[in-house]
């Protein structure tokens, strides 16, 4: 082996690696490991890619249902079959760390690596989604992270040719450090044209795609394992650099390709970069290989070999082909003016073995790097903070009912939280193609045709970690329950979630605490629900060192199905005259509600009322009022709460509303409370009789609230304003703040 100096106990911990973890590596390879190798097992054993501290909680959820083609861990996102030969693959993803420090290439990468774990599976993507928290919205710190998160977004989506379809967007201090940024994309794959990330067949050359391999990224899975620090800036080489038109060649290649049946295994290159691919890829082929790193095309001169092993360059995947199908390959990538370069062949000796020049710079076994092998796992002790049990000592008789209830509706509608994110989707293209459904019809998930089928997709990202911060499992059980809600409402069925789990340092207690009551809540919602998880990402250590954890946010990528078109639900009032009900129960809650945290700055409180039976039960009539073509809107209530709801039902078409409240409820709980399970739905008055006859066959609660009218807001026979006026400030918050 080439001469490399022997590594210490201190060199494994300046790599992230534990004293314990160093000496198990020593008794996996039998001596003390070069440098090379400990940079190899550094990455793979990181939280990003080894997930050891949080696997053993991540097996208690639900993975199994009918539609799943590939169960959790098994592809690089998660596969539902929506029938008729035909198939989704969706995934959700962190970038939270890079775009921290560098906003514009750290989100534009996150899209680019979340649509690459989905072509690398034979699927066409159709779709993205974002979920995007940022801290206080008056920093300078703040407009810049999101004005270059955005463009990042934009300009990458918007190049690459997939339209950004909808997302989330939240303001809080705890992000002012850490901001998140989650990717969704959902593709569609043909039966029989999905590839797997596998490896096998001995002498099976083993292929790099794409784009060359520079220095960027390097240790990127490592630095996205420890907290944000104000030195964090000097690691700026893990941050990675994107290219969306290479990124379009690329997807087109990877699916010509898969067409030639050449390919035996194909894996995108993220995290870790080739080290990941070929360790991960192999250890499921149960084969190992031999790469030559020399052969790797690079963009930089002098890289050594743990720089090309451990890059995350973009734009790159890794191919395993059939031994002499070689040519019917490199025609495809010729075609496309790809890099397409042999770098090693397959094995049968389950090892990993890297020659740079001739000299073997590492040897390490493919099993012991990867999860389920010799990665190491952990259970990490958890303890419930103090904070909770104070939240629950909240009582609504505490806070004084505001005399000024129109004050409270003018101070939400304007609210970053609340009021219009158009100032985001402007810059995005929600047009390329046309099978999105929702870009002019307001609907409470969007709904995006398949191609060739009467089918579409129901797709939303839900989380609000408010809730999940008052407690955990019944706030994630909510986010399941609201993503849920959301496709349900637009007419959908829900079939499957994705999850990207945001969460401070795994080895604080109070931190961990917080996951464990996550999973627990989201378990218990996803069997509820029958919604397995396929899959998707736990990103920790998003906490600084002066602000501590940012609130617990496991954000849920939903992915619905609609059978028929015709059921598609918008959330839009369509004219004066028609009734407005409430389906769904009225309660005296103003738990952790935007009017509490922000109107009354109240912060400790626990999760709003929430009852999982009563929620499902209410779910299921609003699909049998859709189906029976009984209602003429549907939103449900969620921030802001049922004001707010009817506000934005209101706007789209210049309608009004004329609604009393319950006598028995506080006004403001029953305007602004954020009690779950509810949803306002609008009819035609020659539909009341089938409605109330409809809605009599379950025992869910339902009232009528009123009418709709013409462009006025009445509460009690109180004029609240007219939706003009509301329309012009909850349009433009964002604009005013962020500028054009």
């Amino acid at each position: 082996m080439e001469h490399q100096e022997l590594t210490t106990v201190e060199t494994a911990k300046d790599l992230g690696l534990l004293p314990e973890e160093f000496e198990r590596i020593k008794e996996i390879l039998g001596r003390v490991p070069n440098f090379t190798e400990l940079s190899i097992f550094s990455v793979m054993w990181s939280e990003h890619c080894s997930y050891k501290n949080s696997i053993t909680w991540l097996k208690t959820l639900p993975k199994d249902g009918p539609r799943m083609l590939a169960k959790a861990g098994e592809e690089n996102a998660g596969l539902v079959d929506l029938g008729g030969g035909v198939g989704c693959a969706f995934k959700i993803e962190s970038h939270n760390h890079p775009s921290a420090l560098e906003p514009y290439q750290g989100a534009a990468t996150g899209v680019g690596g979340i649509n690459r774990d989905i072509f690398t599976m034979g699927a066409r993507p159709i779709a993205q989604l974002n979920s995007l928290r940022f801290g206080d919205l008056s920093l300078d710190r703040t407009k810049w992270l999101i004005k270059g998160v955005v463009k990042g977004i934009s300009h990458y989506g918007n190049a690459f040719g997939i339209p950004t379809v909808g997302g989330e967007l939240f303001f809080d201090e705890c992000y002012n450090v850490n901001p998140l940024v989650n990717a969704f994309s959902a593709g569609i794959v043909r039966e029989g044209e999905t590839v797997s990330a596998t490896s096998y067949g001995v002498g099976n050359p083993v292929y790099i795609v794409g784009s060359a391999t520079g220095k960027d990224g390097i240790h990127g899975a490592a630095f996205a394992s420890k907290d944000i620090t104000e030195d964090s800036v000097n690691d700026l080489p893990a941050v990675q650099v994107g290219d969306p038109f290479q990124e379009k060649l690329l997807l087109e290649a990877t699916l010509e390709v898969i067409k030639t049946g050449a390919v035996i295994g194909m894996q995108d290159m993220g995290a870790a970069g080739i080290i990941c691919s070929n360790s991960e890829m192999s250890a499921k082929g149960e084969h190992g290989m031999v790469i030559w790193l020399d052969k790797v095309p690079m963009r930089q001169e002098h890289m050594k070999p743990y720089e090309i092993l451990l890059s995350e360059s973009q734009e790159r995947m890794l191919i395993v082909v059939q031994k002499g199908r070689e040519k019917d390959v490199e025609a495809v990538f010729d075609k496309w003016d790809l890099n397409c370069a042999i770098i090693g062949e397959v094995t049968d000796t389950k090892r990993l073995v890297y020659y740079m020049n001739g000299e073997m710079v590492a040897d390490v076994p493919a099993d012991d790097l990867v999860l389920g092998g010799g990665a190491p796992v952990y259970e990490r002790e958890y303890r419930e903070p103090a904070y909770f049990k104070e939240n629950q000592k909240f009582k609504i008789e505490d806070v004084e009912e505001p005399a000024d209830l129109i004050a409270v509706a003018e101070h939400l509608i304007s609210h970053p939280n609340i009021a219009s994110k158009r100032w985001v989707t402007d810059q995005y293209d929600s047009m390329i193609g046309t099978s999105t459904m929702t870009t002019n019809r307001p609907s409470d998930a969007a709904v995006v045709a398949v191609k060739d089928t009467d089918k579409a997709i129901v797709i939303t990202v839900d989380c609000q970690s408010r809730y999940v911060y008052a407690d955990p499992e019944k706030g994630t059980a909510i986010a399941v329950a609201e993503a849920a809600r959301n496709i349900t409402c637009a007419g959908g069925e829900p079939v499957a979630i994705t999850n990207c789990l945001n969460f401070g340092n795994p080895y604080k207690p109070e931190v961990y605490w917080q996951f464990v009551g996550a999973i627990k809540g989201m378990g218990e919602a996803c069997r509820k629900f029958e919604t397995p998880v396929t899959g998707g990402n736990v990103s920790f250590y998003n906490q600084s060192t002066d602000d501590g954890p940012v609130f617990p946010t496991p954000t849920i990528g939903m992915l619905g199905v609609m059978d028929d078109l015709s059921n598609l639900m918008t959330s839009d009032f369509k004219q004066p005259g028609d009734l407005v009900y409430l389906i769904g129960e009225s309660v005296n809650d103003i738990a952790s509600s935007q009017y509490l945290a922000s109107y009354h700055k109240i912060s400790a409180a626990p999760a709003p009322y929430f009852d999982l039976d009563k929620e499902y039960d209410m779910h299921q009539v609003v699909k049998q009022l859709i189906r029976h073509k009984v209602i003429q809107s549907a939103h449900d209530v969620a921030d802001g709460g049922l004001y707010v709801t009817l506000v934005e039902s209101a706007m789209p078409n210049g309608l009004g509303f004329e609604i009393e409240t319950d006598s028995d409820i506080r006004k403001d709980a029953f305007l602004f409370g954020e009690a779950q399970g509810r949803v306002v739905v609008s009819i035609a008055p020659e539909e009341q009789e089938r409605f109330i006859e409809l809605m009599s066959t379950s025992e869910v609660d339902f009232s009528l609230l009123g009418t709709v009218t013409n462009g006025f807001l009445n509460v009690d026979e109180q004029l609240f304003g007219h939706i003009t006026d509301i329309k012009m400030v909850y349009d433009n918050v964002l604009h005013e703040i962020l500028g054009a």
